[in-house]
Order: C-alpha cells, then sequence, then structure tokens
C-alpha cells in the first residue's frame, strides 16, 4: 500500500504501530532536517536507529552503517537518501522485516515503492514523518 494525500487514517496508523524506526542517512549535523526529525521523533518517544556508517553515535543512540546490521527489528525504516538510493534501501528493508518504508519529503522512486510493496510493506514517499505526526496525533 502506497498512502496519498488524502489517507491520514493509514498515516495514523503507521505513527501509532511504528515504534522503533531507523533513520538512513541521519546527520550529525543539528542544522539537518534528518537530525532535527529524528531528534523531534525521538522526543516523542520513538526509539532512533541511527544509519550512517560515518558516525558510532548520534543523538545518543548506537549508528549502524547499514539496515542489515540493526540487530533487533525495526518497524519503520525512514530514508533521508537521494532518490537514487533508495531501491537499494528498499531492498534492505525488506530484508530485515521492516513494516514501513517511508521516503522523506520531496523522496520519490516508484521502483523502490514497488520492491517494497512486493514485499507487503506500507509506503510513505514525499511526506515528512515529522511534519504528519505533528499535524496527525
Amino acid at each position: 500500500m502506497t498512502i496519498n494525500d488524502t489517507d491520514t487514517d493509514t498515516l495514523r496508523r503507521v505513527l501509532r504501530n511504528s515504534h522503533t524506526i531507523a533513520v538512513v542517512g541521519l546527520s550529525a549535523e543539528p542544522d539537518r532536517p534528518s537530525y532535527r526529525v529524528a531528534k523531534y521523533l525521538q522526543a516523542h518517544g520513538y526509539r532512533i536507529v541511527p544509519v550512517n556508517p560515518k558516525h558510532p553515535e548520534i543523538l545518543g543512540e548506537k549508528s549502524y552503517p547499514d539496515l542489515a546490521s540493526i540487530p533487533f527489528a525495526v518497524d519503520m525504516v525512514d530514508v533521508f537518501r537521494k532518490a537514487q538510493d533508495c531501491v537499494s534501501v528498499a531492498q534492505q528493508a525488506v530484508a530485515i522485516g521492516a513494516k514501513v518504508l517511508w521516503l522523506q519529503l520531496g523522496v520519490v522512486n516508484d521502483e523502490a515503492q514497488q520492491v517494497a510493496q512486493a514485499a507487503g510493506l506500507t509506503v510513505v514517499m514525499d511526506r515528512c514523518v515529522k511534519i504528519d505526526h505533528a499535524n496527525l496525533l
């Protein structure tokens, strides 16, 4: 399932049922959007899992080089990467058993969507999880 602009019920369900969120491309720089979004989610009770091979820790959480290295279950994969990088992220999200693939505002990749949907993941594209959380919950 891909969420469109009017499917607020599904967005609410995704936000309520996703407790552990891997943030792919999470920056350690406080002025970057990925950092601000992850910090917001963390402040609202979500477990944030940084995925960035350049940093051992971000926002007080151990950072992993890729999704496959995370040793516990992840509900959502939130992607702060360029659209062309999203197919491999979708494949990794499928491989680790994530339930949701969320491509941030400005990021759309139809092939990544197809990969994730074929495996039963809910896909959100071109939306900001922070904005949707603030508006819907």
